[in-house]
């Protein structure tokens, strides 16, 4: 074997294309800049290739920077699964658990998860990232996230997901729309709506282009909200009609009078909550006990439109 980066210096070189600024690397790594600098040229003279450009605007991945950046997440992660595997008798799921969660789940979920994990492992720490399920899946690929709980995933060779609850969507439409005085409005009744999502990268933006394609309804990009908050003001003032989760509609709803829910006929509208880790990780006994705390919050909310379920 040839040449063998330090862990050290890999660790440089992520905090380097994070900060995108030696100095600041420097302090995120607690070292000088000298011996930041020092050791990031050692590396790149190793391997015999440039990581990272420097302009006046700054510094920036090279292409092979682009390319090894998630190699070297990879390769500390192992190192930290090596020690976790080590320790894997040690109480408190590992210590830290950094886990991600979409912003349409998570916020009304986590209130009931950690009192759980609170009362069951006191010593554990939890780093929790709020973001779009296609970046949450991204960031557990690449190392970012130990762990994420997210809508409609599947198993693949590198990720194991497990099925939590199913969750319910409802259409909502303005109290003084024509569609309102129906308790369950046909699909086909909503052909010339428009519809009314979020961005893409979450799965409502999916769910919302299913349903106007089946309804053959307007299905307006130009009107996409940033929250689950803002689309429901806009469907309360006439912009169009939306679909919101169950869990979000049992925390929220009560706060829009000029709004109503109803269910659409002949449409699955629902999704799969799940959780999911990466396969090869050392720490798969902690997030399948996760899942089991998680399971246990479901059952604990008791929200309309929320089944548990328990995966075998």
């Amino acid at each position: 074997m040839g040449y063998r980066p330090s862990a050290r210096q890999l660790e440089y070189f992520i905090a380097l294309a994070e900060c995108t600024h030696f100095g600041k690397a420097a302090k995120t790594c607690y070292v000088s800049q000298p011996t930041l600098s020092h050791q990031f040229k050692l590396l790149e003279e190793g391997l015999e290739t440039s990581l990272l450009e420097r302009g006046a605007a700054g510094i920036s991945l090279t292409a092979a920077g682009e390319r090894l950046l998630p190699l070297a997440r990879r390769a500390l992660e192992a190192l930290d699964d090596f020690v976790t595997a080590a320790e894997a008798g040690r109480e408190n799921l590992g210590g830290l658990i950094r886990l991600g969660v979409p912003s349409t789940f998570g916020p009304y979920f986590m209130p009931y998860l950690l009192p759980i994990l609170k009362s069951s492992y006191p010593g554990l720490e939890l780093y929790i990232r709020e973001d779009r399920p296609a970046v949450l899946e991204q960031q557990i690929l690449d190392g970012s996230l130990d762990c994420i709980i997210s809508p409609d995933l599947t198993g693949t060779e590198r990720l194991q997901a497990l099925q939590l609850c199913r969750e319910e969507l409802s259409l909502a439409v303005p109290r003084s729309h024509p569609l309102a005085g129906l308790d369950v409005i046909p699909v086909e009744m909503l052909g010339g709506e428009r519809l009314l999502t979020l961005s893409q990268g979450f799965r409502l933006h999916d769910d919302v282009q299913a349903l106007a394609h089946a309804a053959g309804a307007e299905f307006r990009q130009d009107y996409e909200g940033t929250s689950l908050d803002a689309l429901r003001q806009m469907v309360s003032i006439g912009m169009g009609l939306c679909l919101f989760p169950a869990a979000y509609i049992a925390s929220e709803f009560g706060k829009e009078p000029d709004v109503l829910l109803k269910n659409v006929a002949d449409a699955n509208l629902s999704r799969t909550i799940c959780i999911a880790w990466r396969r090869e990780s050392a720490r798969s006994e902690h997030f399948e006990e996760l899942f089991e705390l998680s399971y246990r919050a479901v059952v604990t909310m008791q929200v309309p439109g929320i089944v548990a379920i328990r995966s075998s």
